[in-house]
C-alpha cells in the first residue's frame, strides 16, 4: 500500500514535479521544465489578467500533473501536492508571509497555506513560505534544509551546529545552532558571474562556454582567482580579469575559471577566520566541483562535510514530505 504525494519545487526559472512515496521518501517518477514562476507570472499578465492568478497557476500545475500521470501510468486524482520555492512569493500563486528566525528545523514554524481541492483541480495543495531575517530573505532553501536534516538523522549523522553552504545563483550560508536556523546570508555569486561574463566589459576577456573542463590549467587559473580574492578587494580584482587577457596571461577559457575563483573566493573568505564553525557543503549541482576546489584552496577541507549530489537532490522533496506530515499526519490517501 503506497502513500502517494506530489512534491513540487517551483523556482524563479525552474520547475520540478515529483511523485513520491511518503512512507519511505522514495521518488517514483518526476518531470522537469524550464517554465519557472517568473515566466508563469508573465504569461498570466499577458492574458490581460482575465483569469484569477491562483486559477491560472492551478491550470499550469494541472497540465504538468497530467504529464506526470501519463508518464508514470498512475492515476494522480486526489493526490495532495506540496509546493515550495517562489510559488509563495509576490509573483507566485499567492504571497505568504515569511517565517522568522529562529526557525526550528523540524518544520514546526514553517509558514504554510492550505488550499482545498477544487472541482477542476482535485488536489489538496500546501504552499510553503520562506524565511526572513532583519535584512535577508529566502524561499525554498529552508525546505531543503529541513529535508537535509531529516536525511542526515535517518543516516545517524546528527548536525546540531554548522554553517550549511548552498551554492547557486544566489548562494546561501545557513547558520544552524541547536537544530535551529538562527542566521543566514545571501551571496549573489552566480548572478555576478553571469553579469560579468556576459554583459560587462569583461565579456570579451572570458569564454564561459566550457566550464565543465577541469583541465590542469583551468584548475590552476581557478585557484589563482581564489588567491587573488584573499589578497585584494573585489572591485579592483575584477579588472584584473581584463588585463589577464590583454597581457596574454590566461586564455579566455582559463580566465572564466579565474573569474569564478575570484567570486567564489570572495564569498567564502570570511569562513577562514571563523575557525569554530563546522561547514556543510550542500552542492548538488554543476557548482559543487568549484566549491570543493575553493574549500581545498582555502584549507577548509578538514572542517567541511560534503553532502553527495544524490542526497542534495532529495532534500526538497523530503522536506516537503516532512512538512506535509506535520500538517496532515495519517491523512495521505491509501491506494
Amino acid at each position: 500500500m503506497t502513500n502517494h504525494l506530489l512534491c513540487c519545487d517551483w523556482g524563479t526559472s525552474f520547475f520540478r514535479l515529483q511523485l513520491m512515496d511518503a512512507a519511505d521518501y522514495r521518488c517514483l517518477d518526476e518531470i522537469q521544465s524550464p517554465i519557472g514562476i517568473a515566466d508563469t507570472f508573465d504569461n498570466w499578465r499577458e492574458t490581460g489578467e482575465t483569469m484569477a492568478r491562483e486559477q491560472f497557476f492551478r491550470q499550469q500545475l494541472s497540465s504538468q500533473i497530467e504529464l506526470l500521470a501519463t508518464r508514470s501510468s498512475i492515476s494522480l486524482t486526489n493526490v495532495p501536492i506540496v509546493i515550495s520555492g517562489m510559488a509563495s512569493s509576490s509573483i507566485g500563486i499567492e504571497q505568504i508571509p515569511y517565517a522568522t528566525l529562529p526557525f526550528a528545523l523540524d518544520g514546526s514554524q514553517a509558514g504554510i497555506r492550505h488550499f482545498d481541492a477544487q472541482p477542476d483541480f482535485p488536489h489538496d495543495m500546501l504552499l510553503i513560505s520562506g524565511v526572513r531575517s532583519e535584512d535577508d530573505v529566502m524561499r525554498g532553501e529552508e525546505t531543503q534544509l529541513i529535508g537535509l536534516i531529516t536525511l542526515l538523522d535517518l543516516s545517524g549523522h546528527n548536525i546540531a551546529d554548522a554553517i550549511c553552504i548552498f551554492p547557486g545563483t544566489h548562494s546561501k550560508h545557513l547558520c544552524v545552532q541547536n537544530r535551529q536556523l538562527v542566521k543566514f546570508d545571501t551571496y549573489m555569486t552566480g548572478e555576478l558571474f553571469d553579469l560579468m561574463a556576459k554583459r560587462s566589459i569583461l565579456k570579451d576577456s572570458v569564454d564561459p562556454t566550457n566550464l565543465s573542463n577541469f583541465s590542469r590549467t583551468n584548475v590552476q587559473a581557478f585557484r589563482q582567482g581564489i588567491k587573488q580574492a584573499k589578497s585584494s578587494v573585489i572591485m579592483n580584482s575584477l579588472f584584473k580579469v581584463r588585463t589577464n587577457q590583454l597581457f596574454d596571461k590566461l586564455t579566455k577559457e582559463e580566465n572564466a575559471f579565474y573569474l569564478s575563483g575570484l567570486l567564489i573566493g570572495t564569498e567564502l573568505n570570511h569562513l577562514v577566520e571563523d575557525e569554530s564553525s563546522s561547514l556543510v557543503l550542500c552542492g548538488g549541482s554543476n557548482l559543487s566541483a568549484f566549491y570543493e576546489l575553493a574549500i581545498d584552496e582555502l584549507n577548509l577541507t578538514n572542517r567541511t562535510l560534503t553532502i553527495p549530489t544524490e542526497v542534495i537532490d532529495r532534500t526538497a522533496s523530503v522536506g516537503q514530505i516532512r512538512l506535509f506530515k506535520n500538517q496532515f499526519v495519517n491523512q495521505l490517501p491509501h491506494e
